[in-house]
């Protein structure tokens, strides 16, 4: 095997070779230096084997599962959300109902690479200006109609309204975007035939293939605009069928029977999603009376609780996070030194501990990871009460109440209620309000202050561009500065990894000056799941894959 190449047979670009000739001097570098190469090396078209290939490293050989038997319905603990349009999902739980039935073109693995779904493959130019997508041969949506390069397009012009209030996909597709008519420029989008669809970029993008992955960009069928709601306009190219999806109550699926999915057949012959509410006691009681057979996700306090059930863990290693932000559009968030004196107040180290039990890695208030391959590390700011109190001085706000809001969720309330702490401890007037997920989901990006969850997107571009360019729709924090968003534009058009790191290094010490969030730490992810479930593991950015899990029978 030559491991130069693409999956094509094309060469891979100078920069991955670069890359990969720099980790092999390294011993193949650390864990977190393999994923980012990794990621990377598949963005432009090698294949896992190739990549490890490069690293002079075995790809790692596939657990050797028994084989599945087929039957059962899977009990799964989860929210339900609002079953609106994909692309304006915001939290992970609705893609996870939706993924069973619908499917992204690309899919992000639980061992940090891209894989193609609807895609059979892609291919990139160097400079990441040229992108081809070759669908995937024989995939029926389950109304019978064939999947072709029209549905594709169909999806890249809907991802592509800016004006379509929610929709997060313009952030993800801006690169595609005219900035005159808010919609997909002339000329990027070609329909080279029945099964292949060319992008020309006006300029380059490195992060393409990796927000195809993201659960905005589950693809729908081309009806779906007559009726913009997922539960109602159901039609997919999954292995399952939608049957009920009832918010705050239940959601269910069965397996495809309209037509078979291009995958092969699933196992189970449904997955019930049953919503114990935010307090993980009631989860517990489920697993314990049989209710349910793998939870969403296994908050820090009751891990040791849940293995003492005779539960099985699994954990993944993420850049998952959760920011205590401010809006710089509301009084006295306005001020910069406000902002900054509550970032100055908090130890990052310290809400760790208290918010997550420790189970993660302290974070430095600019949202991007060590995990991320561009990430730049900067000098840890200790904390400093004076320094903070003479900030809010200054700034005439120190008698000023601060409404800090959160979710009821443990993990996220135990987190704000730490900072609020140390707040006060800074001689801050601090008030604490804790809102029920109906409540504070339907308004989480617009509260002056408040503590929000983020799950980990593979780069760290792609987290900057979705939450902190100027104008997106998920920019809680209402931060905006032009300097920002010209630094990330150049860094979304660089495709070399070290270059990148150079411009990022800028970027996150313009977004930790800002002060716009205490970001404290980056987070591991557990779930349990009861001993009968096979197949199944918990995935760094929350996504349920159960096409392949299967149930053990008594």
């Amino acid at each position: 095997m030559t491991f130069g190449t693409r999956k094509d047979g094309r060469p891979l670009p100078k920069h991955v070779l670069d890359s990969a000739a720099k980790l092999r001097a390294s011993d193949g570098g650390s864990a977190v230096t393999r994923r980012e190469f990794l990621a990377m090396a598949s963005v432009f078209g090698a294949s896992t084997t190739g990549a490890y290939g490069l690293l002079g490293l075995a790809a790692p050989a596939p657990a050797l599962a028994r084989e599945g038997v087929r039957g059962g319905t899977l009990l799964v603990s989860m929210r339900i959300l609002d079953p609106k349009d994909p692309r304006t999902f915001d939290w992970g739980e609705m893609g996870n109902v939706a993924r069973q039935f619908l499917e992204p073109l690309v899919r992000y693995t639980a061992d940090y690479t891209f894989e193609p779904m609807l895609l059979e493959s892609w291919e990139v130019s160097d400079d990441a200006t040229e992108y081809v997508l070759n669908l995937r041969q024989g995939v029926t949506w389950n109304n019978g109609d064939p999947f072709t390069a029209d549905d594709v397009i169909f999806n890249i012009e809907r991802w592509c309204e800016r004006d379509v209030e929610g929709n997060s996909m313009a952030a993800r597709f801006a690169t595609l975007i005219d900035g005159a008519t808010g919609k997909l420029a002339e000329g990027i989008v070609e329909r080279v035939d029945d099964l292949t669809v060319r992008l020309s970029l006006p300029t380059p993008d490195i992060t393409l293939i990796a927000n195809m992955t993201d659960y905005p960009a589950l693809v729908v069928h081309p009806s779906f605009a007559d009726n913009p709601n997922v539960a109602e306009s159901s039609i997919g190219t999954g292995p399952f069928e939608l049957v009920e999806w009832n918010v705050g109550s239940n959601a269910s699926v069965m397996r495809r029977e309209n037509g078979m999915w291009w995958g092969g057949e699933a196992y189970l012959d449904g997955i019930d999603f049953i919503d114990y509410g935010t307090d993980p006691s009631a989860e517990i009681a489920a697993f314990e009376s049989e209710e349910i057979h793998v939870n969403y996700e296994s908050v820090s306090e009751y891990i040791d609780i849940l293995d003492s059930l005779g539960l099985i863990q699994s954990e993944s290693v993420t850049a998952a996070t959760g920011c205590v932000r401010t809006n710089v559009t509301n009084a006295p968030y306005d001020d910069p030194k406000v902002r900054r004196a509550l970032q100055m107040a908090v130890d990052n180290a310290t809400i760790l501990a208290l918010g997550h039990a420790g189970r993660g890695e302290v974070a430095e208030n600019h949202h991007v990871a060590p995990l991320h391959p561009e990430y730049a590390e900067l000098p840890r700011r200790e904390r400093d009460i004076e320094g903070a109190k003479k900030l809010m001085q200054e700034a005439g706000a120190m008698d000023t109440e601060l409404e800090l809001i959160s979710v009821d969720d443990a993990w996220l309330k135990n987190t704000s209620d730490a900072v609020a702490a140390q707040l006060r401890e800074a001689g801050f007037d601090v008030k604490r309000t804790v809102l029920p997920g109906s409540t504070y989901w339907n308004d989480w990006n617009k509260y002056p202050y408040s503590s929000t969850s983020w799950a980990m997107r593979p780069l760290g571009v792609q987290v900057l561009a979705l939450a902190y360019r100027t104008g997106e729709a998920w920019n809680e924090t209402g931060f905006s500065d032009p300097e920002f968003d010209a630094k990330l534009a150049e860094a979304l058009s660089t495709p070399d990894v070290g270059a990148r790191t150079v411009i990022m290094k800028d970027i996150e010490t313009i977004l930790q000056d800002s002060g716009v969030i205490i970001q404290p730490y980056w987070r591991s992810l557990f779930c349990h799941m009861a001993p009968v479930v096979q197949d199944y593991r918990v995935h760094p950015v929350y996504e349920m894959h159960f096409e392949k899990t299967w149930l053990e029978q008594a």
